[in-house]
């Protein structure tokens, strides 16, 4: 009797447990939402797509928004569903995170407003807005001798960040001094003015190799700029003096995207 009574305990908690363990894995499967916007397949959490009450997504989720259903009985929202991982990240993330050299700020912000998320919306306009003005304006660096403002070089450029990267990797390998290198010198926001160029049967020598270990011609520098905008996405728009015939030659180069 003690072993009937025993098993039967043991099978009813066996139930009960499995009973729990249905339950958690319905309502987790209910917590999962799939939404097909513009043909594209998105899977997320409920709690994401309500993140922000009043939003269009938080409308469809409880009720307050009629939306159709495609033929497998997902949520079909017909938008852009490339762009549509972009506000998905944003309810993940709680900020805008988009990938460099996005390109998209007006569509984006269309989606955003549709989808009633105001930070969104606001986020994306104001990164273009500063993207518009940061085109408008040209900025430049210009690397030259204190006493022969003939030797040096000029690099324009309508992004900013650009020309910062270019500027601190001369003067972090300035600062470290290699052998032969010149040793004074004089930052500003655009100028790095040396107080005399190393001389030599090449030409006038600069630095401007990432490990910091090569010590190069002005022409290589010329060549160094153009490779790492290039990689950054930007195009040699000109020479700005063309009269020398070559690039290499020539003391000013300007960049844009």
């Amino acid at each position: 009797m003690e072993r009937k009574a025993s098993r039967r305990e043991n099978e009813c908690e066996e139930k009960t447990s499995n009973s729990e363990s249905s339950e958690l894995d319905k309502d987790y499967k209910t917590s999962l939402i799939t939404l097909n916007v513009g043909g594209y397949l998105y899977i997320t959490q409920k709690q994401t797509l309500t993140k922000y009450p009043d939003s269009f997504l938080e409308g469809i989720i409880n009720g307050r928004i009629m939306c159709p259903f495609d033929a497998d009985g997902h949520y079909f929202i017909d938008r852009d569903g490339l762009l549509f991982r972009h506000i998905l990240n944003f309810l993940r993330n709680g900020e805008l995170l988009l990938p460099e050299g996005f390109r998209e700020n007006q569509l984006l912000a269309q989606e955003a407003e549709f989808f009633q998320l105001k930070v969104l919306s606001e986020a994306v306009k104001s990164r273009w807005e500063r993207e518009q003005l940061a085109s408008r304006e040209t900025t430049f660096l210009e690397i030259t001798d204190s006493h022969d403002r003939s030797q040096g070089l000029r690099i324009f450029c309508n992004a900013p960040e650009f020309i910062a990267k270019i500027k601190s990797r001369i003067v972090l390998v300035s600062k470290s001094r290699l052998d032969g290198f010149p040793e004074e010198f004089s930052v500003s926001s655009n100028i790095i003015q040396f107080k005399y160029f190393i001389k030599s049967e090449n030409g006038t020598r600069l630095v401007l190799k990432e490990d910091n270990t090569f010590v190069c011609t002005l022409e290589t520098l010329k060549f160094e700029a153009i490779m790492t905008a290039l990689k950054c996405g930007f195009r040699l728009l000109t020479s700005l003096d063309c009269s020398r015939g070559s690039i290499v030659h020539s003391d000013a180069l300007h960049f844009i995207k």
